[in-house]
């Protein structure tokens, strides 16, 4: 799966995880807990089975476990899945499950609640370095499941040819949503768009976390999807579209946000730093600049999307599969990774180093003291999967009758 639309929701693959993990909710530990308990050792080798961005990614995975396996003495062969989720359901259908694979959060809740994961957090060496808010991504029934691998947030991209022909200035990058409408306009020219996004939740939702809210709490336990700061963010979103400062990349004619702005049919977007990689590969020419979202009612807000390392509660192999973990989300690891396809670090300890690495892309990091999961509760994918169709009507509908449904559905799923 491409990175650009890594995070855009597909409501027949949500579907279709969900139908997965129900048909092998059997067969499994009862409890894959290990909580400081033994794990499994054998002298078999590891199979890790990743979802990758491309070339760049699969590579410097395969390198990383290589130089792994070499030094422990353990086999590892590296799996680029081409549907991560559907292969991760057949293996553990089949009870043949990879022993270390990408996991989603929003694939944490099935998987940990019919016994197929590992739930190994507690063992991690460096279980305290992982940003907290990555932490809270992956703890089910109070227990740690997996280490996250690396994470992304969602900032505003500019581009700097339009700004400055607009005669706009680095005091006018917005800090407020009445400064961000007022630049988009200003921004609106030769057939472009003043901020083009797509039309999701996985985008818009930043607004919501201005706002003070979001579709969930940070606990995934509680629906908060039709509160009054959601709708208010909506109705920020709608206003935009109405407008004319903001439009969806499907109305432009564009697959994502990154694809509009590197055709330049929108003079800004609101993306995740995965966008440096298509930026380089496909709009090299194309000079911009990342400055961290305006702030709403409730000051800081934005999404952060992320992964982690799975371990199968199956596998024969625990304890070298919990050591290439620790490897693969070591600083050196971590900022390898970083340097071959942009993610950045989960870690704390590398934070500096990739900031001076990559000072452009400062704020994306900066955002992980305040940016917000999505929600993690099982079924929740489905009902984003929903709400995103729904939003892609979002200037003709009513941003209260949209969430008062999404409330709903994750309610539903809360019983």
């Amino acid at each position: 799966m491409q990175r650009r639309t890594r995070w855009l929701a597909s409501g027949a693959l949500a579907v279709a995880t969900a139908l997965a993990l129900s048909a092998c909710g059997s067969g499994f530990s009862s409890d894959s807990s290990t909580s400081g308990g033994k794990l499994t050792s054998s002298n078999k080798s590891l199979t890790v089975m990743i979802g990758s961005s491309g070339d760049a990614e699969t590579k410097a995975v395969t390198d990383a476990v290589a130089s792994w396996s070499k030094s422990s003495g353990t086999g590892a062969k590296v799996i680029a899945a081409n549907n991560l989720d559907q292969q991760l359901a057949q293996g553990f259908a089949a009870k043949k499950p990879a022993d270390v694979f990408y996991l989603s959060t929003g694939s944490l809740a099935g998987y940990a609640s019919n016994g197929s994961l590992l739930a190994y957090g507690d063992q991690l060496k460096n279980k305290s370095d992982f940003y907290p808010s990555l932490v809270k991504n992956f703890t089910y029934d109070g227990k740690l499941y997996c280490a996250p691998k690396d994470f992304s947030t969602l900032q505003l991209i500019i581009n700097d040819d339009d700004w400055k022909a607009a005669g706009l200035t680095k005091a006018d990058y917005p800090k407020t949503w009445d400064q961000l409408d007022s630049v988009a306009k200003k921004l609106n020219a030769d057939g472009r768009t003043g901020l083009v996004v797509s039309g999701q939740y996985e985008r818009l939702g930043a607004f919501m976390v201005q706002a003070g809210g979001n579709l969930m709490n940070d606990s995934s336990t509680k629906a908060t999807a039709n509160s009054d700061a959601n709708v208010k963010a909506l109705d920020f979103a709608k206003q935009m579209l109405n407008d004319g400062a903001m439009k969806f990349a499907a109305d432009v004619g564009a697959g994502w946000g990154g694809e509009a702005f590197g055709k330049n049919l929108g003079a800004m977007t609101i993306e995740g730093n995965w966008i440096s990689g298509a930026m380089q590969s496909d709009y090299p020419n194309v000079k911009y600049t990342v400055v961290p979202l305006p702030e709403g009612s409730a000051g800081k807000g934005t999404l952060q999307f992320t992964n982690c390392w799975g371990i199968a509660a199956d596998s024969p192999n625990q304890k070298a599969a919990l050591d290439l973990v620790e490897k693969l989300t070591s600083k050196s690891d971590q900022l390898g990774f970083a340097k071959a396809f942009g993610v950045m670090p989960s870690i704390q300890s590398a934070a500096s180093e990739w900031k001076k690495l990559y000072p452009q892309f400062v704020p994306f990091l900066d955002a992980a003291s305040y940016a917000k999961g999505v929600p993690t509760v099982k079924g929740a994918s489905d009902v984003i999967a929903d709400l995103d169709s729904k939003i892609g009507q979002l200037k003709t509908s009513d941003p209260k009758t949209i969430l008062d449904s999404t409330q709903k559905n994750l309610e539903a799923l809360l019983k």
